[in-house]
């Protein structure tokens, strides 16, 4: 596994009057942000706001239909990248076999793939689940395995597209431990939630989108205590946003 307290090569990343189309129909327009190294930005809105878009198109998965994503580095879709998905896809293998999949794709030798797998094993609560098929994991354990595989990437950025929204209180208050860890170790974080409390938890930078437009960016403390807009205001008390 990579260093996760290097100097960051491919962060910031901005994103330049960002807008994503399908069928000619607008799902995100104009969104301009800067996403810093080592910071965890919780991205909230209500349903359709575009918040799993912003994601895909950082990420690579999608191509902007108008404006740039760029990475300091200048590369398209670095490597130094990973996501997790709210529904994470699982090989029809074993945990340990998931994971050593994860490091030959990375071009990790055979011969240092075993003390890495065991440390991730290890970390994340697995080690006693290493022969199990994959698919029969529960929710909670096939997101730990999810992100231990995008932990072994050794990322400097990780994406996570509503990790725990079908996981039970205590599977997320591991999932969020987890994710504070790789804060602490200098991975920088972008991830939505429809949680706000797990958003108030996790935050130190908030984006707000509605109706496919980023209204709101700054910090957490700030966006939580006096949101600028009638839109977020409107959805930080529960009100519906159409």
């Amino acid at each position: 596994m990579k260093d996760m307290a290097r100097t960051s090569t491919i962060l910031p990343l901005r994103l330049e009057g960002v807008g994503y189309s399908a069928d000619g129909t607008p799902l995100l327009s104009g969104v301009t942000l800067t996403v810093p190294a080592g910071r965890r930005l919780i991205v909230l809105g209500p349903n359709g706001a575009g918040k799993s878009l912003l994601l895909r198109l950082c990420h690579g998965l999608l191509d902007a239909s108008r404006g740039r994503v760029i990475w300091a580095d200048g590369s398209p879709r670095p490597a130094a990248q990973a996501m997790v998905f709210q529904r994470p896809v699982m090989l029809r293998r074993s945990v340990r076999a998931n994971l050593a999949h994860a490091l030959a794709l990375n071009g990790v030798a055979r011969a240092d793939r075993a003390g890495r797998i065991a440390a991730a094993l290890d970390r994340f609560g697995l080690t006693d689940l290493a022969t199990r098929g994959a698919r029969l994991l529960s929710g909670g354990e096939q997101q730990r395995l999810a992100l231990a595989r995008a932990w072994l990437t050794g990322p400097e950025i990780l994406f996570l597209d509503e990790p725990t929204s079908a996981l039970d209180p205590g599977a997320t208050r591991t999932i969020e431990e987890i994710i504070r860890g790789f804060s602490a170790e200098g991975m920088t974080i972008v991830m939505t939630t429809h949680d706000l409390g797990q958003a108030r938890r996790l935050a130190e930078d908030v984006a707000f989108l509605s109706r496919g437009r980023l209204l709101e960016h700054g910090p957490a403390a700030g966006f939580f205590a006096s949101p600028a807009t009638t839109e977020a205001r409107a959805f930080l008390s529960g009100d519906l946003l159409w």
